[in-house]
């Protein structure tokens, strides 16, 4: 302390030095400021610059062509979700439910199969019409409208038919993998895992072999975590299903639920009943295979061997060989 008094001290003695100290003050706390206020122009007119660029990108994004596109798509989605539902609300119900058992769970999927089925009818119609002068020129009237209606109706019935057949190819995959389920399920019990974590452990399990039947397992384990009961969520797994299979599982885990039985021994029990209907659904097709391939070997193979046997005979016969 001392010291430092001693130096001011002598600076205040001697007035050059106190002089030169003062100019480097001033000019140090000078450049500082001119630092800082550079700094800070320079940041607000980025934020400026960046602010003006954000407005013309909506207002650009506003008016393009895309965008308008989309804003027009949704609008029609939602009239046809409105529309359909305030219409008939029993068949939406039905055809929501169809939805998600052929895999499509998009809220709007209703609405993407209505417009999809008046578009395809309308397109496959006017095809008919435009395409089939060219390709038959002298079809008659009756015929060509007949065609165009049958044009118009295959679009309507495709979509349709289209999700029929994933339905069926996705529940063939559940009744192949209900059984591989169920064990896994019973393995899971035995070794002391609830039956929420038994489901998610399954879930993993199956998702390579399975894929289908472990994201309805998953979508079965977010119902839970959300709230839902067991009993709801086993009930709606089933229908998502859409398994006889699973209907029985569910309504045997509710039973032993109310009952208070041990739900580890009802599962084993359905888990061996499982394992025998798989046994008896493999026999009955090896069974009938010997009447499903009566017919292609009479038509493909027994032709053939005739061909084969007679054909030497037949040209002995005209080449008089046996004369």
């Amino acid at each position: 302390m001392d010291t430092i008094l001693a130096i001011f001290g002598n600076m205040l003695k001697d007035s050059n030095t106190m002089f030169m100290a003062l100019l480097i003050f001033l000019a140090a706390g000078t450049l500082a400021f001119s630092v800082m206020a550079a700094v800070r122009v320079r940041g607000a007119v980025k934020k400026r610059t960046a602010r003006i660029m954000n407005d013309d990108e909506r207002a650009n994004h506003g008016r393009s062509l895309q965008y308008s596109s989309a804003r027009a798509l949704s609008k029609l989605i939602d009239y046809t979700t409105k529309h359909y539902s305030e219409s008939n609300e029993e068949n939406m119900k039905v055809l929501r439910r169809r939805l998600v058992q052929a895999g499509i769970y998009d809220p709007r999927g209703v609405a993407f199969f209505f417009i999809g089925r008046t578009a395809l009818a309308i397109g496959l119609a006017a095809a008919v019409f435009v395409l089939l002068p060219f390709i038959r020129p002298n079809s008659s009237g009756s015929m060509f409208w007949l065609m165009v209606v049958a044009g118009g109706l295959a679009g309507y019935v495709g979509p349709s038919v289209y999700i029929d057949r994933r339905i069926s190819a996705r529940t063939l995959q559940h009744r192949s993998g209900f059984p591989d389920f169920m064990d896994l399920l019973v393995v899971c019990a035995d070794s002391g895992l609830s039956m929420e974590a038994s489901l998610e452990r399954v879930g993993r399990e199956l998702g390579q072999g399975y894929p289908s039947l472990s994201a309805n397992i998953h979508l079965t384990n977010l119902e839970i975590r959300a709230g839902r009961a067991l009993k709801d969520a086993l009930e709606h797994f089933a229908e998502r299903l859409a398994l006889e299979e699973a209907r029985a599982f569910a309504t045997l885990i509710n039973q032993s639920i109310d009952l208070g039985s041990s739900i580890t021994d009802a599962m084993r029990v359905y888990s061996d009943d499982m394992r025998h209907k798989r046994l008896s659904r493999a026999e009955e097709k090896a069974y009938a295979l010997p009447a499903k391939l009566a017919v292609p070997m009479m038509v493909c193979i027994f032709p053939v061997l005739f061909v084969v046997i007679l054909l030497p005979v037949v040209v002995r016969l005209h080449m008089g060989g046996y004369f």
